[in-house]
């Protein structure tokens, strides 16, 4: 007989570990959406280092006056950007969102310090190349990272916000090099701060950003998606051909980035060849992005509001005025007001065909590559009730709040 003093207590069954349920929307999650906000904001400040001061360093430091040749930087950027876009939903899916972000921020790491040495034009290319990869992989990520959060609801508002980080940040990095150029030359004062930028956006996605996938999932399940896989090539076809709204969607943003080339890589040229001053070259070069980033705060959400369709038609007319008032005028002031009409013109056109074509991707009608992963648990192909049910045209174009 064992004295009672001296029985051991009964040991208790350990509980099972359980997972704090996911939920959607915006306030559940704003302390991961904010967090992306930064770091959009780093991805945009990336870009924004190139804006003033590398279209003149071809000239003035490489003796290039070839046109064609200097704006070979962007042309590698657009290409391997356009192409990091195009895969970005697929591998989120196979590998995960953050990993992408992770390795998008990876490529952009020896960016500034390539322009920075740079002995030949070359390397400025290159560097433009890794800069495609990372603007990419990064900016792709954070879009679908915060459509995963905020679920169905708030796409267009999701968008605004997303873009009016990165783009106030393209807009004040535009603005700083502009002046630090005009204080302390071309090379190497006004990419230090690009060293920064990249570190800080990388030590936020390792340590901070948290995996978004499995939202995609919750929602995913909520809208009762079947999870059979379609070709590439059938997505593809889909949205640049085969459907004349999303093939509308396509060709308004493929004009669209074609106006921000333009004024990325010949505006600087433009203005010095007229004796502008640096730092007033970085403030009309600043401005655009401004206007367009501030501007899709709003346009975003009304996008969700009161439709897409007249707010792409109306914003590349307004981007049209404003790329005019460049070509016909002789000064500042007007130079400032055509910046600020493509900004508002981008405003309008930007976000909207993103969003639209996020949310016919989410609601039962198809997908779009670079979005489609964002919705469903293996980048689904959604059921065929809800096509039946809702077009996409009806998705995109006619429902007031969509």
């Amino acid at each position: 007989m064992i004295p009672p003093s001296s029985r051991r207590a009964p040991i208790a069954a350990p509980l099972p570990e359980t997972t704090p349920a996911i939920r959607l929307g915006l306030g559940a999650n704003w302390r991961q959406f904010a967090l992306l906000v930064v770091v959009n904001a780093f991805v945009g400040a990336m870009v924004g280092l190139e804006r003033t001061v590398v279209p003149l360093i071809a000239r003035a430091d490489f003796g290039l006056v070839s046109k064609t040749v200097v704006l070979s930087f962007l042309v590698s950027f657009g290409i391997v950007k356009a192409l990091a876009n195009l895969f970005a939903g697929q591998l989120a899916d196979r590998i995960g969102r953050k990993p992408l972000l992770v390795a998008g921020w990876l490529a952009g790491l020896p960016v500034p310090l390539l322009i920075i040495w740079a002995p030949s034009w070359g390397w400025v290319v290159f560097a433009n190349v890794l800069l495609g990869v990372n603007q990419g992989l990064c900016w792709s990520t954070t879009v679908i990272m915060k459509i995963d959060l905020v679920g169905p609801a708030r796409r267009g508002l999701a968008m605004g916000v997303n873009e009016f980080a990165g783009y106030v940040a393209v807009s004040l990095s535009a603005l700083v090099t502009g002046y630090l150029a005009a204080a302390h030359g071309l090379r190497p004062t006004p990419f230090y701060p690009g060293i920064a930028f990249a570190l800080l956006g990388l030590a936020l996605s390792v340590f901070a950003v948290r995996e978004t996938h499995g939202h995609a999932r919750v929602e995913a399940r909520q809208l009762g998606q079947a999870a059979a896989q379609p070709r590439f090539a059938q997505i593809l076809l889909l949205t640049t051909w085969h459907d004349r709204t999303l093939f509308a969607a396509s060709q308004a943003g493929m004009v669209n980035n074609m106006n921000d080339g333009m004024v990325w890589g010949l505006i600087p040229v433009f203005l010095a060849a007229r004796g502008v001053a640096l730092d007033r070259i970085g403030v009309v070069t600043a401005t655009y992005p401004l206007v367009w980033g501030v501007g899709q705060l709003a346009t975003g959400a009304l996008s969700d509001r009161w439709g897409r369709k007249w707010m792409i038609a109306s914003g590349m007319w307004v981007q049209a005025v404003g790329v005019a008032a460049f070509v016909v005028s002789r000064s500042f002031w007007p130079w400032m007001a055509g910046a600020t009409l493509l900004g508002i013109g981008t405003a309008l056109v930007y976000p909207t065909p993103t969003g639209g074509r996020a949310r016919w991707a989410s609601t039962g009608c198809g997908a779009m590559p670079g979005t489609r992963s964002a919705r469903s648990p293996r980048g689904s192909w959604p059921m065929r009730s809800a096509c039946r049910s809702r077009s996409p045209r009806s998705l995109f174009l006619r429902s007031p709040r969509e």
